[in-house]
């Protein structure tokens, strides 16, 4: 049984919801998303707040309610404040430049990796080591900088690698004769 789904959505002032043919919209400062709700799900809006309840009688109705709750939640705080991942470089010549929608990475590869950014996602490099990707879908910030992290991932002897900014990798010794 999800306890999630018992708390309400608060809505901020400056997002509008949009409930309709079983799609919500939420609009803010930063952008609109669109979600399409389980049918096992209702969403009524209640003043400033959404409650979120399971339809009786449904299969997975109560998980279900707060899958949803979450992704509302996360969809209203994209759109007032945004969502952001940060990833850095470790290794001799590794390298990050961000050029408008593109990213160009130097990875120890023999041929520069140019990522294409998809629409809604941006990117900066404070410096050349670190990578800022920002977004109001989590969902997409977080599969590009796991795009992103894949072309390298950190190795387990040195290190060396594509590393979110608070991952831990945990240096293996090496063979003994």
């Amino acid at each position: 049984m999800s306890r999630i789904a018992k708390y309400p959505v608060v809505l901020p002032k400056g997002v509008d919801i949009t409930l309709a043919n079983g799609e919500i919209t939420v609009k803010g400062p930063l952008g609109s998303l669109t979600q399409t709700l389980h049918p096992s799900v209702s969403v009524a809006r209640d003043g400033e707040q959404l409650q979120v309840t399971a339809v009786a009688g449904a299969e997975n109705a109560k998980a279900m309610s707060g899958t949803v709750r979450a992704l509302v939640n996360n969809m209203v705080s994209g759109v007032t404040k945004g969502f952001e991942k940060k990833l850095t470089l470790v290794g001799v010549g590794y390298r990050a430049q961000a050029q408008g929608d593109k990213l160009n990475l130097s990875l120890g590869f023999s041929h520069p990796v140019v990522h294409q950014m998809p629409k809604g996602v941006k990117v900066e490099t404070p410096t050349q080591t670190e990578i800022l990707i920002k977004g109001i879908d989590k969902q997409q910030v977080g599969q590009v900088a796991a795009e992103i992290r894949a072309y390298r991932q950190p190795e387990p002897y040195k290190g060396k690698g594509v590393r979110y900014a608070n991952e831990v990798v945990i240096i293996k010794e090496t063979k003994k004769k």
